[in-house]
């Protein structure tokens, strides 16, 4: 690999084989993103078409698929499930001025376009794109391939996040591995299926969170909520969950630096089923039977992440809390056309400070923050709890146990009819009551009220910064579930005052679910 060069990052990647150019494309294919742009350069021979015919069959995830190359009909579409592809080949333009002749205009935002002979296009070429140039080296074989990966502009980073990542997996053992992304979550983090020596695992990449602007005392939203900025809470919390026997990711590789870890694939079995998805009562019983069995224990605040390093998780505190639910203010209620004044907004935190103090007094357990159907997996060979696989943690904290009931039994994407969420909170509190003879149920009852109204509160703020802020409109549509779970939590009689706040302040979201 060689050194970044100025104005972009470059690394040289020598092909000995069609094998080599496969691994490659799938080390590029794992961070591509709808709309880039990526180039192909090189001599007539080189191996631009037959890169992007490997590239469009890898994400379309059928190697039969036709892939003609377009130097007669300049471009090709493909609508494939992970984004649409727009292949062209420039090597019969004469003039830059004809790409408007050609419909480039027409292809969909969200495209993928591969370009070859991208120097025809001249001045015309975007300053934000990934270029492949590929030179054959006769003497070294007719097979040999010498690639230069360039990103230009914006495209830079995430150049160079390849070549880490191609590192990090040739250093791991895990350079052969065959490649394929997996829907990742909200976050920036992605998700790959590894293949190796018949065996499967799960590629993490979670690049270190940079702190966003300050918004209050100095601090970012980030370090207010105790959002993990690396993977080292991860890697700690999994250490410590598996030590309790419970279903998390083993680790095979890690480099926290980096933010890339190898884990355990825990397969993609579900704890709901159908379309649109519904719980499997089965499954959320065990669920609910985890959570009881894990918060019968004494959890630590300190956990080994390896020899000589420790990780201390952090108090879910009144401020994280807070913040969290300001969200509604700050995101929510602007997208339904209303900014509170400082009055009431005044007024909504203090009658929120007052209603989480007896949350904060509660015995402290691990929080995981998010215990929900998109991060639960079944593991029918295993028995007892240890059939849960749990994912997505790095953000736990030492809170309430009732927030990470709320969780499961209010899951924000999953409709939970109130009979089950009724019957599965009754489980969980037979199973307390029957381990602590000393548990109270009706403490134990306004906590899960308040932290389920809390955790409504900071979704719905969530999903509206998610539209606004980040082009993300999907998740409107489970507004008003989360909507219709926030009113059943505020009927409780312990959260009457702010109950009458939101019925005099919040609008009922109108999208349709």
């Amino acid at each position: 690999m060689s050194p970044s060069q100025p104005g972009g990052y470059s690394f040289t990647v020598a092909l000995e084989d069609e094998q080599a150019t496969q691994r490659l494309m799938a080390d590029i294919a794992g961070l591509i993103e709808p709309g880039d742009l990526i180039t192909l350069s090189g001599d007539l021979g080189a191996g631009k078409t037959a890169f992007a015919r490997a590239f469009i069959r890898h994400i379309a995830g059928d190697e039969t698929i036709e892939v003609p190359s377009p130097t007669f009909t300049l471009t090709q579409s493909y609508d494939l499930p992970r984004f649409p592809v727009v292949h062209a080949d420039l090597y019969r333009l004469t003039d830059p001025a004809e790409l408007n002749e050609l419909g480039f205009e027409d292809a969909p935002e969200t495209a993928v376009m591969l370009l070859e002979w991208p120097d025809r296009a001249g001045p015309l070429l975007p300053p934000d794109r990934l270029d492949i140039a590929l030179t054959l080296s006769p003497p070294r074989g007719e097979t040999y391939r010498d690639a230069q990966i360039t990103g230009h502009g914006s495209f830079a980073a995430r150049a160079e996040r390849i070549a880490t990542i191609r590192r990090f997996l040739n250093d791991s053992g895990f350079g052969l591995a065959a490649r394929h992304r997996i829907q990742g979550d909200a976050s920036t983090r992605s998700y790959e299926r590894l293949t190796h020596d018949g065996k499967s695992y799960i590629l993490m990449n979670s690049p270190r969170r940079p702190d966003g602007p300050p918004v209050r005392d100095g601090k970012p939203y980030s370090a207010i909520a105790h959002l993990a900025e690396s993977v080292t809470p991860f890697v700690a919390m999994a250490r410590g969950l598996r030590t309790l026997g419970l279903s998390a990711p083993g680790i095979y590789a890690a480099d926290r630096d980096a933010g890339l870890l190898v884990l355990e694939d825990l397969g993609n079995e579900l704890v709901v089923e159908g379309d649109p998805p519904a719980p499997i009562a089965e499954r959320y019983e065990i669920a609910a039977d985890l959570l009881a069995a894990l918060h019968r224990e004494r959890t630590p605040d300190t956990l080994t992440v390896e020899p000589g390093v420790q990780y201390h998780v952090p108090r879910y505190d009144m401020d994280a809390m807070l913040i969290e639910t300001e969200l509604l203010l700050d995101w929510f209620l602007p997208l339904l056309g209303s900014t509170p004044s400082d009055e009431v907004r005044d007024s909504y935190v203090a009658l929120w400070r007052a209603a989480l103090t007896p949350a904060l007094a509660a015995r402290q357990t691990w929080v995981l923050r998010d215990y929900h159907s998109p991060n639960l997996l079944w593991l029918p060979e295993r028995d007892g709890i240890a059939c849960i696989g749990l994912l997505d943690f790095q953000d736990a904290m030492m809170g309430p146990a009732a927030y990470d009931v709320a969780s499961l039994l209010q899951d924000a994407r999953v409709t939970v009819p109130q009979t089950l969420e009724i019957a599965l909170l009754s489980r969980y509190t037979r199973a307390r009551l029957a381990a602590e003879p000393g548990f109270d149920a009706k403490t134990f009852a306004q906590l899960y009220a308040t932290m389920a109204a809390q955790r409504a509160s900071k979704i719905l703020g969530i999903f509206a910064r998610l539209d606004r802020r980040d082009g993300k409109p999907q998740y409107l549509r489970h507004m008003p579930r989360v909507w219709t779970y926030l009113q059943h939590s505020l009927a409780h009689p312990a959260l009457a005052p702010l109950g009458a706040w939101y019925r005099a302040n919040v609008p009922a979201p109108k999208v349709k679910s």
